[in-house]
């Protein structure tokens, strides 16, 4: 059963008020939790349902995403900058995947979505009301899904992969030089923060203390009673490939130069 779009703000101007019959599925958790292992999973078993998926993730418009892999390198610029590029970067996706797929009846496939910046940028100092109002244009998904783990058990998991990543740990908030100290810090502020968005959003939660198999098979249950709710059907895998050209995705880049106005 399709059902109008909507938008955490004002949404986009350009997009009729018409149903969607695909679904917006995302899913959220810091890093280390196994999230995209998870999607994949989810992915795969999808499709041999028979629907048709897209998959997206956050930073990976083509357009876009090198630009904010450099600025991170160059480590110059200061957050609300970061969340200007996120945005733009999520509004590239928003236009050239999202939307289409929606419009097409996919299930979309969300590795990580505002929310992270809901999460990171406030957690940076970022004032949160304006970081809701910057994405405003996002429309609100169908599903949200949360893996959440412990400190703990994350440091754990972190140590194990023996890398360090500047952002990832915190670094650039120059809350001390050990960077498991920082790492430690950073993830409870950012942990208190993911929780405060499942409390407000209604985030199905799913812990990721769990073995591999079992978080999916938590997933995948969860996935199911929303589908059966929604009476949702989908479009098979085979009517459209995710990366054609063919799927209609209405005035091209109007968003992203209604973000410039």
């Amino acid at each position: 059963m399709s059902a109008p779009l909507q938008f955490f703000g004002a949404g986009l101007p350009y997009l009729p008020p018409s149903d969607y019959p695909g679904v917006l599925i995302t899913v959220e958790g810091t890093d280390g939790v196994g999230r995209t292992t998870q999607i994949v999973m989810l992915r795969n078993w999808l499709e041999v349902q028979g629907y048709g998926v897209v998959e997206t993730g956050w930073t990976r418009s083509p357009l876009i995403g090198r630009t904010i892999a450099e600025a991170k390198q160059g480590r110059v610029l200061n957050p609300l900058t970061y969340s200007l590029l996120y945005a733009a970067e999520f509004a590239d996706r928003l236009e050239k995947e999202i939307i289409p797929a929606l419009r097409s009846g996919f299930v979309v496939l969300a590795d990580r979505y505002v929310f992270t910046a809901f999460a990171r940028d406030v957690v940076r100092g970022v004032d949160r009301r304006w970081v809701r109002d910057l994405f405003g244009f996002a429309p609100i998904p169908h599903l949200m899904l949360y893996l959440r783990i412990d400190v703990a058990t994350l440091i754990r998991r972190v140590i194990a992969r023996g890398m360090i990543d500047y952002f990832e740990f915190g670094m650039d908030m120059a809350m001390g030089a050990d960077p498991y100290n920082s790492f430690k810090r950073y993830q409870t502020m950012l942990l208190r923060e993911y929780n405060q968005l499942a409390r407000e959003f209604g985030f199905h939660i799913v812990s990721a203390s769990q073995k591999p198999e079992r978080i999916q098979q938590s997933l995948r249950e969860i996935v199911s009673k929303f589908f059966a709710s929604r009476r949702f059907q989908g479009t098979p895998g085979s009517a459209l490939d995710a990366t054609d050209g063919n799927i209609d995705s209405g005035p091209p880049d109007r968003l992203l130069q209604s973000q410039a106005t």
